[in-house]
């Protein structure tokens, strides 16, 4: 018997730690993937299993069965499967709320989810205590039991940690996910129930597998928002992904879906974003200049290509570098965006170990991989602006685009000094109508004025009026350099105390976010 207790505590814990995981991209697409998120989620995980701790060992000496066991873990794994088709009209809820930023709405969105986890995980909770009250036949060796119990449930929980983002989510989306966890462990305990017990005690629960078939059949399809204009939407390992399309326009959302992160039209380039100012970097540099001299550049967080189809147009013949990590974003922007240019190689991987790994050096690199509130701390270090430093031609020049706050500076201010520490020079402008600053570093000192120098001396009538239009808004949207503060190293970047921040005030002021 104990071999099957044992059986039975490393499913629990595999699906315990699967579900956990499952959580965090079932509340990601609506309330964002933050720190503050994965805190709350796991915070309160970890209260409902000590919950079931404390409850599955005094149920355990009440009564200890193996009927008791096995139907507490069939209820546990049954509730699972429900967790998110209840949860679902909620999330809808909360993603209007987050469009709209309705502060209040959405943060009860978030508690009301939250508390419908406290069921399963409270049941899958009293697993292990109720394991070791059974398997316990001698006192002297409740050590050696319980040791080995709760070792085994540990590596139950550890395989589960990498089912749900490796395997499930991809492959069969958030949803199915949590019927499949469920049905892992529902279906063990059905039959081990049959088994060892009766067979009539399991027959008694065969309703919740037939429940669950029908979600299955009937439950998941559909779509996860009714954002208007979507006409696409699937999940990878790294992100929910929806395309809208709205007036001839393309936009790539991801997650909560605050902040357009790739844009298209057939017939437009200018988009008057973000994308658009990495085109100027070369005019920051000191006459004289020569756009024919652009010939290379990488971006760090490719997305749907928007900024390599502008590139191409404004610099012909310039060669592309483009790091995207997840490679289901480099479908869709083949699908919709028309990324599958002829002078663009894109790498699926990690934006800052691939540009470690290139034996390129650049004109141009772009970093747009984080928008606050998911800025990679790794993107942010002295160390990795010294490899940026490192890849660019001498006259090269590094942007970055970065969020902040209406009147809260803090976030460039450190990522300035950061890069200051590396960069002799750095240039910001603040994107009008918008919460996006960028900062272009240049490898050589430069001044200010090298800008409206070098653009005096463009030929407008050769030149592609896209980089036209945007050094005019650059010019015009200049902003002093940033305040010294803090400088992030690999072995100390708080960048979540700025991040965090941010994030309260924008809710606490009820701002409309435009990040892009």
């Amino acid at each position: 018997m104990r071999k099957i207790l044992l059986v039975a505590v490393f499913i629990s814990g595999m699906v315990t730690l699967a579900t956990e995981m499952a959580t965090g991209r079932l509340l990601g697409n609506y309330f964002g993937t933050s720190n503050l998120i994965w805190a709350s989620i796991i915070g309160l995980i970890l209260i409902y299993l000590s919950v079931g701790y404390f409850i599955g060992g005094k149920w355990a000496d009440h009564s200890p069965k193996f009927e008791t066991f096995f139907s507490i873990l069939a209820w546990g794994a049954f509730t699972i499967t429900l967790v998110p088709f209840v949860a679902r009209p909620i999330l809808r809820i909360a993603a209007n709320a987050f469009d709209q930023l309705w502060i209040g709405n959405l943060i009860g969105s978030f508690i009301v989810v939250m508390i419908l986890f406290a069921i399963p995980i409270t049941l899958l909770g009293t697993a292990s205590p109720f394991a070791i009250r059974l398997a316990i036949q001698d006192s002297r060796q409740a050590g050696i039991v319980s040791g080995k119990i709760y070792a085994v449930s540990t590596l139950g929980s550890f395989v589960g940690t990498f089912i749900p983002d490796i395997l499930l989510i991809p492959l069969i989306g958030t949803y199915r996910t949590f019927l499949v966890l469920g049905s892992i462990l529902l279906i063990f305990s059905l039959i081990t129930l049959a088994k060892i017990v009766h067979w009539k005690k399991a027959f008694r629960l065969i309703w919740m597998p037939i429940v669950v078939i029908i979600l299955a059949i009937y439950g998941a399809p559909g779509t996860d928002k009714n954002t208007e204009g979507m006409v696409f939407e699937t999940e990878s390992s790294y992100n929910y992904i929806q395309v809208l399309k709205i007036n001839d326009f393309h936009l790539l959302r991801l997650n909560e879906g605050q902040g357009v992160h790739s844009i298209y039209h057939p017939q437009q380039l200018n988009y008057f974003g973000p994308w658009e100012q990495v085109l100027v970097a070369p005019l920051f540099n000191n006459p004289p200049i020569s756009l024919n001299d652009v010939k290379s550049m990488a971006i760090i967080g490719l997305a749907a290509g928007t900024t390599a189809r502008q590139a191409s147009e404004v610099y012909p013949g310039i060669l592309i570098d483009g790091y995207e990590i997840d490679p289901r974003i480099v479908e869709v922007g083949n699908q919709f965006f028309e990324m599958a240019h002829p002078n663009l190689t894109v790498y699926i991987q990690d934006g800052r170990w691939g540009l470690s790994t290139s034996q390129n050096s650049y004109d141009i690199i772009s970093v747009d991989a984080y928008r606050p509130p998911y800025i990679p701390w790794h993107f942010t270090t002295r160390e990795f602006f010294a490899e940026v430093y490192e890849h660019l031609n001498e006259e090269g020049v590094m942007v970055i685009n970065i969020g902040r706050g209406l009147d809260d500076r803090r976030l460039i201010d450190a990522l300035g000094s950061t890069i200051l520490d590396v960069f002799p020079t750095i240039h910001v402008m603040d994107l009008p109508d918008s919460f996006n600053s960028i900062l272009f570093a240049t490898k050589s000192p430069t001044e200010i004025s090298n800008l409206t120098f070098n653009y005096n001396q463009l030929n407008q009538s050769e030149i592609h009026p896209l980089l036209m239009d945007t050094v005019r808004i650059t010019m015009e949207n200049l902003h002093e350099p940033p305040v010294k503060t803090i400088v992030f190293t690999d072995d100390k970047a708080p960048i979540e105390w700025f991040t965090n921040a941010m994030i309260i005030d924008f809710f606490l002021k009820g701002e409309m976010e435009t990040l892009q």
